[in-house]
């Protein structure tokens, strides 16, 4: 069961009551309750699902992008060349999004972080061969990855027009 509500609290350091928005959910694992202080008006699930959630998945689309492919690193001395940088790390995140979403649903890298994809389907070492009609990529019998680096790779080729 999950419900919504709102109260009014006031903590010792405050100087006025605030606002509480509260989900409270009871599942067979126990209670799970969760508060979020806001100004905003509305109804209490409304703010809760709509605009707090919503921040937090936004927050987290965020993160891979900041930590995993480094686009918080604007070190040099031109905004134009700091505008670049990031432009050229929304473009690295772009496509290792692409990538994790042509990973079969099977897969459990279709859920992977974005080092965890870097480091099992594209650091890998393979051989590259170039032909007029197709490239083709020749992986070493060892490798761990072989079979969903392949199923990747068909996905992602039939995604392309």
């Amino acid at each position: 069961m999950r419900t919504f509500t709102w109260l009014r609290y006031r903590a010792k350091s405050w100087d006025k009551s605030r606002k509480v928005v509260a989900r409270l959910e009871a599942t067979t694992l126990g209670l799970d309750i969760r508060y979020v202080v806001t100004s905003l008006p509305g109804e209490a699930q409304h703010l809760y699902e709509t605009v707090y959630c919503e921040r937090g998945q936004a927050e987290n689309l965020i993160k891979p992008h900041k930590v995993q492919l480094a686009s918080d690193r604007t070190s040099c001395h031109s905004p134009t060349a700091n505008q670049v940088r990031l432009v050229l790390h929304t473009a690295a995140y772009w496509l290792m999004l692409t990538l994790r979403n042509a990973i079969p649903a099977a897969s459990p890298l279709a859920k992977a972080e974005f080092v965890t994809i870097r480091a099992k389907l594209i650091k890998i070492a393979a051989r590259i061969i170039e032909h007029a009609a197709r490239i083709r990529s020749h992986l070493p019998a060892g490798c761990p990855e072989r079979a969903w680096f392949t199923r990747t790779a068909v996905a992602l080729s039939q995604a392309v027009p």
